[in-house]
């Protein structure tokens, strides 16, 4: 008699051999599941050359597309989707398909082939001690469905989605520090570029006095020893501008870095006169509400707790039952022909529980409490060291705007009093000594108020980092 082979049980074989296991959940490479803004993630070209200066906001524009910590927390944000995508395969069955193949002469063994084969005889019973060799193939699919886990499935997947919020804080946070790090250095590098200038105002300057001295001492009208300390004073200021030129180009070698620029690459800034110079909040109370708000560092502590939290409670399911169902559908056969008449199908359901595992989970759960604690004393101190950052921020910036306002008023003082000095020293009324002190005040009272002014624009940008307020 001829025997119909099921088109199911085909289709069994096919996918026995061709898998071993699949998820229902979601193939590896679909990302359907994933947010728009993750399924393509930015890219920036590495060889970027700047065509023309860059003012503060090109530069912190190209910092937030181009800085590789940036792409790096990207990365670290479609991770974590892909955690809590693969956390909600618990909730789903896990389908396997696979084949088997045995053989034995052992009588209780070979019974059950033949019954499970549906091939058992009233014959097979005489030589049921001794009834040979027997082989059984069996291709089959199996259904596995976790119906209760003791809830720490559930826990894990709200774990994986705080593990996304935090991933996304993160990102918040080194949005913050990037800005404040590329507005810090821009700063830096216009200071340098304004020290360079009045270091090379005054190396001309005492040059130029210089000669009119070494023609006067010819002339036997000045001593030697007013050359002399006239060439010393030269030499300070060829030292200084040295040291200016160097801190151009370490404030350069900054912003390159910051924004993931070739070694040498040039990189030039708008020089920006007109920028208005910031004022302090109201209050210090009102800077430390903003970043107990704001700051993404206490947001992120605060879901370490919850995430810590969502631990103990996973260790604590340890305790409770698991109960998960199955289902198996497959055929026996002892050559492999298979037919509709061998398949079979088995279903159930379990129930677990830990009676005792040896004081291991009663562990568990004890360290995962005292990492919840921990967690819980981290965002204590997270919010202790931001209130300090945001007084000492607050207090600099205060220092600054007085520190300007000071300076501003001596540089007028300082410029008339080395414009009259000059013309003595000229006409010989004035000691060499008298000139280069009114030449140092006046390039000190202008290297204080271009530092002053600076540092006053530095302070806002930390300030502003600090209380959580840089978009």
């Amino acid at each position: 008699m001829k025997h119909k082979t099921s088109p199911f049980l085909t289709a069994v074989l096919c996918f026995a051999f061709s898998t071993c296991s699949i998820n229902v959940v979601a193939e590896d490479n679909d990302t359907s599941l994933e947010p728009a803004s993750l399924q393509q993630l930015p890219s920036y070209n590495d060889a970027l050359t700047l065509a023309t200066p860059l003012d503060l906001k090109q530069a912190i524009s190209l910092a937030l597309e181009r800085n590789p910590d940036m792409h790096i927390t990207q990365q670290r944000i479609a991770l974590a989707n892909a955690q809590v995508i693969e956390s909600l395969a618990a909730f789903y069955p896990l389908v396997k398909g696979r084949i088997g193949y045995d053989y034995s002469d052992n009588p209780a063994q070979v019974f059950g082939m033949i019954v499970a084969q549906r091939d058992f005889q009233s014959s097979d019973m005489g030589n049921i001690n001794n009834p040979g060799g027997r082989t059984n193939f069996r291709p089959e699919i199996t259904a596995n469905l976790s119906l209760f886990n003791g809830g720490q499935d559930y826990y894990r997947y709200k774990v994986a989605e705080l593990g996304v919020e935090i991933s996304e804080l993160e990102r918040s946070s080194l949005h913050n520090n990037l800005i404040q790090t590329v507005t810090d250095n821009f700063y830096a590098l216009l200071v340098a570029k304004e020290n360079q200038l009045i270091a090379q105002r005054s190396k001309d300057a005492v040059s130029r006095e210089l000669k009119n001295a070494e023609i006067r001492y010819k002339e036997g009208t000045i001593l030697k020893s007013d050359v002399l300390s006239l060439q010393v004073r030269q030499a300070n200021t060829e030292e200084w501008l040295i040291q200016a030129t160097n801190g151009i180009e370490m404030a350069k070698t900054g912003l390159r870095t910051l924004l993931d620029l070739d070694t040498f690459s040039p990189v030039e800034t708008l020089t920006q006169d007109n920028i208005t110079l910031p004022t302090a909040p109201s209050s210090i109370t009102e800077a430390l509400m903003s970043a107990e708000a704001k700051r993404p560092e206490i947001q992120m502590a605060e879901k370490l707790v919850s995430t810590r939290t969502q631990q103990v409670k996973i260790a604590q399911g340890e305790h409770l039952p698991r109960v998960g169902a199955y289902l198996s559908y497959g055929a026996n056969g002892q050559d492999g022909s298979i037919n509709s008449n061998q398949d079979n199908v088995s279903t159930g359901i379990s129930l677990e529980m830990d009676l005792f595992s040896g004081f291991g989970t009663q562990q568990r759960i004890k360290q995962a409490e005292r990492r919840l604690e921990e967690a819980r004393l981290n965002a204590r101190k997270t919010r202790l060291q931001i209130n300090q950052e945001v007084k000492n921020t607050y207090l600099a910036l205060a220092e600054a705007l007085q520190r300007y306002k000071v300076s501003a008023t001596s540089v007028t003082a300082a410029d008339e009093a080395f414009r009259l000095v000059t013309a003595q020293f000229q006409a010989g009324t004035a000691s060499v000594t008298r000139y280069i002190e009114a030449e140092v005040a006046r390039d000190q009272a202008d290297a204080r108020t271009i530092a002053a002014r600076f540092d006053t624009l530095r302070a806002y940008a930390a300030l502003q980092q600090v209380t959580g307020n840089w978009e």
